[in-house]
């Protein structure tokens, strides 16, 4: 069911490029820790070359620049790139379940997801040709003002392992349908569908240096992409503290920077919620993605008088929960990505311990998988809100537990964080999820469900969590400038001041 991982090497200017030092990074799978490929290593040598095809390719002299082309053109090739990945949408699925560890199940419907935002970004594109020249309103008839809208330029794009082709998409699509050109930065954890996606662009021959693919860590190459002075944007998806670095870097030349950053968001039940529902979705929202989204809901904030039933209804379902390697029918929960993400949530537990919170249930390694980066489902009661393992990211599988009994002290603590990406309340009572919604430090506010993203809608946080919306058309938003142009239309002079008499001849 396996499928061999392609060697590959970057993507510049349209070519498969060996990186400038010749250097190489191992892929490890996740499930069984076996080196299963390599993917190329760049380095600033290499981002100066992209960045210079970027350059190129966004203004070139013959008139064929992907900037000023029609919005119609560029929707073409997103359409093109769209089929293509559906018509390897199996083997794609595959390959990232292989490299990330996430389930099977859940990497076919990331790739449906990019297809989606491929043809989408391509419908918005069309859209761009019949709002250029947009007319402003004015209370004066002596002038005429428009606005125009541009692409920002070269951008960069730098996105995190927890959906490696589907958050390349929410960047490369709209940016190329505003007309950006732009060179991605995957994740050195999971880069190898966003290799494949180069394949793609080179099959349905989009311009050379339009998109370029640079695969490599975070300070070799992330880090050169940020600082060059060619580069007019990045933005980022990661966390919080790679986020402050790169804003501090683009703060040295007022670069514009979009962050989409760390989470540790809230699911608040209330005693009216419908118990079943409520506990599927507490589920879903850690154990999906093997809890590594962003958004996440690890903080549980349970009404007291149902907590216990509550916990223990949790318990018995994750306890049904398939955890195998990914490539298996029915599996639920993979492992997590790496190594060094599997100790970092265990040195959490560790700490959750002797800080005096009790791990309820889970926080092992499954007993029939002796190899492999596998956490059960777990459980953390009796923690404090000063406790690390319930004010920081970390991701995992790992959900921490606190218990209210009025509404106002439920909002308390869901705002009591330094993070504001998502937030959910579970109650019958619809009206006090509205009061939740309005009152909740969220960017994106769930009512009896948890971690559903549309397309069509924006993403992003509050506080810690960044600024920015990506998706929808605020997602195309980001990689436009406005230009406002007026015009003196009156055929009076305008009257600064009494102009002097016409000179004698």
């Amino acid at each position: 069911m396996a499928v061999e991982i392609p060697s590959r090497q970057l993507f510049i200017d349209g070519e498969w490029k060996e990186p400038v030092l010749k250097k190489r990074i191992p892929i490890i799978n996740p499930a069984t820790e076996e080196t299963i490929g390599d993917i190329p290593r760049a380095t600033a040598g290499d981002v100066k070359i992209a960045v210079e095809a970027a350059r190129r390719a966004l203004a070139r002299n013959n008139g064929k620049d992907w900037s000023s082309a029609p919005g119609a053109t560029r929707a073409k090739y997103l359409r093109a790139i769209a089929s293509k990945i559906n018509e390897r949408k199996t083997e794609l699925a595959k390959l990232e379940a292989m490299d990330s560890g996430k389930p099977l199940d859940e990497t076919v419907s990331d790739i449906g997801e990019v297809v989606s935002c491929f043809e989408y970004y391509a419908g918005l594109a069309e859209g761009l040709d019949a709002k250029q020249k947009t007319p402003v309103s004015l209370s004066t008839e002596k002038f005429k003002t428009h606005v125009l809208k541009e692409p920002v330029g070269v951008v960069g794009l730098i996105t995190t392992w927890n959906y490696p082709l589907l958050m390349a998409a929410w960047k490369v699509a709209p940016a190329l349908a505003a007309g950006c050109t732009a060179i991605l930065k995957p994740s050195e954890l999971a880069s190898v569908t966003c290799l494949e996606l180069a394949e793609v662009c080179i099959n349905v021959g989009l311009p050379p240096g339009v998109l370029n693919i640079l695969t490599g860590l975070g300070n070799e190459a992330g880090a050169p992409l940020s600082t060059h002075p060619d580069v007019d944007k990045i933005s980022f998806t990661g966390s919080t503290l790679t986020g402050t670095k790169i804003m501090a870097a683009a703060a040295q030349s007022v670069k514009p920077v979009a962050l989409e950053l760390g989470g540790k968001s809230p699911i608040v039940v209330f005693d009216d919620a419908d118990m079943e529902k409520a506990v599927e979705w507490t589920c879903f929202g850690i154990c999906s993605s093997g809890g590594q989204t962003c958004s996440s809901t690890s903080r549980l904030i349970v009404q007291e008088s149902i907590a216990m039933e509550f916990v223990n209804r949790l318990e018995d379902w994750t306890k049904l929960i398939k955890i195998s390697d990914p490539m298996e029918e029915g599996c639920r929960l993979g492992p997590v990505v790496s190594k060094g993400q599997y100790e970092k949530i265990f040195k959490y537990l560790e700490g959750a311990r002797s800080a005096k919170a009790k791990v309820l249930y889970g926080g092992n390694r499954p007993e029939n998988l002796k190899k492999g980066f596998f956490i059960e489902p777990t459980v953390v009661t009796e923690v404090t809100c000063a406790m690390k393992i319930w004010r920081e990211e970390f991701l995992g599988p790992v959900l921490c537990v606190k218990t209210f009994n009025t509404e106002e002290e439920a909002l308390d603590l869901a705002n009591d964080s330094p993070y504001g990406l998502g937030a959910a309340v579970m109650s019958k009572d619809l009206e006090k999820c509205e009061r939740f919604a309005k009152g909740v430090q969220a960017g994106v506010v769930w009512i009896n469900c948890s971690q559903p993203s549309f397309i069509q809608a924006p993403w992003g946080g509050y506080k810690r969590s960044g600024f920015s919306r990506e998706l929808g058309e605020w997602g195309l938003e980001l990689y436009l400038n406005i230009k406002q142009v007026t015009e003196y239309v009156s055929d009076q002079p305008y009257g600064w001041f009494e102009p002097p008499p016409p000179s004698s001849p």
